[in-house]
């Protein structure tokens, strides 16, 4: 118990250097479920309507969940109870020391992220791709943890290589278009802690992710926040689902006809919450165009074609640790 009373995070009031600009906070207002986000079944035999579905929510919302996707259910649920114990058994001293040594990015809640602000979490990233090289570098506390992440990592892999695949019917696009520049190439997983005030400060800024699909497994704790209609909603949690959005390169791809939207994590004044977010990415050598066979007189491209190495570094992609993230590639 004395080890958890230590934690930055056991206090009774939000630290000033927790607390964003007025206009930047989520506030006081309940925010909605927003029952309009699909849950599309993957399990089921029409193919077509599958499809359909998965089109319809990236052109109307750049979010989606799935399930029936194939992956068991002890393996997300594992997974998560992983990075839980990794979060909560380590000091930040140690998990600061080890990551610097062995390659991987732990930020933790003393970490400013815009004008003096801090986010109320811990992070960790890390690589995943070439699979059985990146493993060598990762956590070996909890010692179970190179083993279970690296089968949820395999596990998610094979549902984006499913999930892009179907979007390359729904398209027009040829079959396989994604399979060679297309990788599981960084994990992030967050935990939020109870926090005494949510109204002041945030989980995770607003952005766009520069993946062509981000996969999260939220468990059964909501603080997903996605903006529909200029309007911030929750996206609901759904038993052994997994939460699918929109990244920048995809839009790219299919010449703005699915989106990228913006989403933001919030916390909770009740419960810790832990997620765990898969950046499925191009190579960073590919070039990111619209494709072609989309492209005709009443559709020209709406953007232009850029190596996904040049498109991360120019925006920053994944925000202070992009040059290091880069640099491992």
């Amino acid at each position: 118990m004395e080890k958890h009373n230590t934690k930055w995070f056991n206090i009774e009031c939000v630290p000033h250097c927790f607390k964003f600009p007025q206009e930047e906070r989520p506030g006081d207002a309940p925010i909605p479920i927003c029952n309009k986000i699909p849950v599309i079944d993957l399990g089921k035999s029409q193919k077509n309507e599958t499809i359909k579905q998965l089109l319809q929510a990236g052109q109307e919302f750049g979010f989606f969940q799935v399930i029936n996707h194939g992956i068991p259910e002890n393996v997300a649920t594992q997974t998560l109870s992983t990075f839980e114990e990794f979060f909560n058994n380590m000091t930040d001293e140690e998990k600061v020391n080890v990551a610097s040594r062995k390659g991987w990015i732990f930020t933790g809640s003393q970490e400013e992220v815009k004008n003096g602000v801090h986010l109320w979490r811990d992070n960790i990233k890390h690589r995943c791709h070439p699979l059985e090289k990146c493993m060598q570098s990762w956590p070996d506390k909890p010692a179970t943890y190179r083993e279970v992440v690296g089968r949820y990592v395999a596990e998610i892999r094979m549902l984006s290589l499913t999930i892009l695949e179907l979007i390359c019917q729904g398209l027009g696009i040829e079959s396989g278009y994604f399979n060679e520049q297309s990788e599981v190439q960084l994990l992030s997983a967050n935990n939020y802690p109870a926090c005494p005030d949510p109204s002041l400060t945030l989980g995770i800024l607003k952005h766009l992710d520069p993946s062509l699909i981000t996969i999260i497994y939220q468990g059964n704790v909501s603080g997903l926040q996605v903006l529909v209609d200029g309007k911030w909603m929750c996206v609901e949690t759904v038993p052994n689902a997994f939460v699918v959005n929109i990244g920048n390169q995809l839009e790219i791809i299919s010449n703005g006809k699915l989106r990228s939207v913006e989403h933001r994590a919030v916390t909770n004044s009740k419960e810790a919450r832990t997620s765990i977010a898969i950046f499925v990415n191009p190579t960073p050598n590919s070039t990111v165009e619209p494709a072609k066979v989309l492209l005709n007189d009443s559709n020209p491209p709406l953007y232009k074609s850029i190596l996904y190495k040049d498109f991360i570094n120019a925006s920053k992609g994944f925000g202070v640790h992009t040059d290091v993230i880069q640099n491992d590639s």
